[in-house]
This record gives structure tokens, sequence and C-alpha cells, in this order.
């Protein structure tokens, strides 16, 4: 397998539209669990809140603990039209990147008016077509937000969201992301302290989610396709947790892609994780020898996007199109208020396809 070039078609699957699920269920760990041991290639299906009877006492579980802006806005021009920003990345104080709709109106040295309190000017334009603006406001900027922005849901949703709380985890603590990390959607506090209290060590880790998890694949080969660059942080502790859990032996489960390329982007070929923080353009497909996770709880992912290719990785191409699949034939809801996968099982080291990684960071 080594050198193999995958086109984007080869990670291509039909999935329904009315699969797509455009509310999320109640209660958060309610939703349906799809389970496949690597080891065993058995396939089980089960309710979220199963999770627990996965995980053993010494396991490491791994969150994304990002919290999602309301970074969505609506902003006017002079002449009275209208622009649709979405905030991707902070550069410093006042100075973001930003994705513009449409980007025609949005020329450098613009300026537009968001409310009475907000505005902004375009001073740049990324080579991939983001704007680089400043933002000019009376008052603490993040309060503003909360009051003219709103969550951005993926466009493949349609449904207005009831409660703003549900895209975002029960575990969110820093701001910064423009996207939720989905797959922790389905945790509740009260399965979090059950997880816990079964000897389960839950290690927090920090990956913004921004234009690189969800912008398509436009190249044909794989290869040439270039990932938008995330900021993550991984404490001395958490580092510590995980180096120690690996040492004896224990697995490390990662809740979501955002915390394997978080995990994988920090960990050396020796196998250590770094505590620190960085910028990753981390591109995982397969065939890839994952250094430091062994399981992962996920969501369904958009047929030919990274995501799938990252979980790919974890199965191999052909078992992950046959798992999604058989979740299509089974009904499962897809995407991020969906159902989840769950994948177990390690596998031997011999039989470990070479590594094959794409990373620009």
């Amino acid at each position: 397998m080594e050198g193999v070039r995958y086109k984007k078609s080869d990670f291509y699957y039909d999935l329904p539209p009315e699969l797509i699920a455009q509310t999320p269920v109640e209660p958060r760990d309610s939703s349906r669990l799809l389970v496949y041991n690597r080891q065993t290639q058995q396939t089980e299906h089960r309710i979220f809140r199963d999770v627990c009877g996965y995980l053993k006492a010494g396991d490491v579980l791994v969150v994304n603990n990002t919290k999602v802006l309301p970074a969505r806005m609506f902003a006017r021009t002079a002449n009275g039209g209208v622009v649709e920003i979405l905030l991707l990345k902070r550069l410093d104080k006042d100075k973001w990147e930003v994705l513009c709709k449409p980007g025609k109106k949005c020329a450098v040295g613009k300026s537009f008016k968001i409310s009475d309190k907000l505005s902004f000017t375009v001073e740049d334009i990324t080579d991939s077509g983001e704007r680089i603006v400043r933002f000019d406001y009376c008052g603490v900027f993040e309060n503003i937000l909360e009051e003219v922005g709103s969550m951005p849901l993926p466009p493949y949703i349609k449904e207005k969201l009831a409660d703003k709380n549900r895209y975002q985890t029960v575990y969110a603590k820093t701001d910064g992301s423009a996207a939720a990390p989905t797959a922790g959607l389905h945790f509740t506090p009260e399965l979090m302290q059950k997880i816990r209290s079964a000897g389960v060590e839950i290690v927090e880790v920090l990956l913004h989610v921004g234009l690189g998890t969800f912008r398509p694949v436009k190249e044909d080969i794989i290869t040439d396709h270039k990932m938008h660059g995330e900021y993550y942080e991984v404490s001395a502790r958490a580092a510590e947790t995980i180096n120690r859990a690996k040492s004896e032996g224990r697995r490390v489960i990662a809740v979501g892609t955002t915390s394997v390329r978080t995990l994988e982007s920090a960990t050396g070929d020796d196998g250590i994780i770094k505590a620190g923080s960085g910028e990753t353009h981390i591109f995982i497909y397969p065939p890839y020898k994952f250094k430091c996770v062994d399981a992962l709880i996920t969501n369904f992912h958009l047929p030919e996007s990274t995501l799938v290719m990252l979980v790919a990785a974890l199965t191999g191409r052909e078992k992950i199109l046959e798992l999604y699949n058989t979740a299509v034939r089974e009904r499962y809801r897809f995407f991020s208020f969906g159902d989840a996968m769950l994948i177990v099982g390690r596998i031997d080291e011999d039989k470990e396809k070479p590594q094959d990684i794409v990373d620009k960071g």
C-alpha cells in the first residue's frame, strides 16, 4: 500500500439526504452508536450511553475543550448591501481571518457596519481567498459577539437551532472555534461522571476548529490538498498523563477527529507527546501509522472529506466505506447532529501499514 495515490472519489459513498440530521436528539447520550472492533472485525449497534461498556479502568479519554464562537455575522456596506462573515482565526486583539460572502463585495480597504457597536475594515486577502479584517468596537469584543453573532451551523443544516448550547460540548471552555468538535456533543455531565467513576482518566486538549476541518477537497489526488492551519494546545499535565498511560500499555481513546489531529501533531516519532502549542496542518489519510491514538469516538462525516479520510486511516479505506454503507442501510443519522461510531481494537504492530502523511506544519 505504500506509495498509493488515492483519489478523492475513492472516499465517496452514497448518502440519502434524509439521513442528514437537522436537529440534535434529546438527551444527548440517546443517539445511536455503531461499534467496530478492528481486531475481531465485529460490528455492533448500540446507544451512545452504552459507550461505558467499551471503556475500562486505566483508559485515557481525550476530549477537545474548544468552545464555538457565535462566529457568523451580517454586515452592511455603505450603499446598503449585505455581506456575511464567518470568523475563522484570531490573529491579534482586533485582527481576524474571516470568510466573506459574497467575496467580491469585500475588497481591501472597504469598511462594513455590523451594529452600532461593531464594524470592520478589510485589510488584506489571503492566497486562498479569506479576508484579513480589523474590527472597531465599543466595549468588550466577546460580549458584543454574543449580542450580534449566531452559531455557525454547517450549510447542510437547514433547521434553526432552538438552543445554541446544543452546538457546544458540555466541557467546552476556551473560545475560538468556527465549528463544534461534534463527536463530543453526545456526552452529558452524568455520562462523563459515570466514565470517571469507572476509572477512566479524562484529559482535555485544545484545537480551535477552523476552515481546515470543513473545507472540501477540490483536488483529484488527495495528496495535492493543502490543509488550513488550526491552533492547538497540549498542557504539561495532559502530556504527562498520556505518556504515562502509553508507557504502561493503556489505551488512549480520542473523542473526535480534532482530538486525533492534536494528539498526532504533538507526538514525536518516538511515541512521546510533547506539551506545547502551535498551528497544525496535519493531514491524515491511509495508510498511516498512528503514534498516539488507539481508539476513536467519531461522528459520520461527509463523503470525500478529509475527516472520512482520517477515519479511514484507522480502519482501512474499504472497511470504512463498508461501515458507512452499513450505517446508511441501518438508517443512522449523519454529520454534526447525527449518530456516532466507536472504533476499538488494537492492530498488531507487524500488521500496521506504513506511514504516509502530508504535514506542512
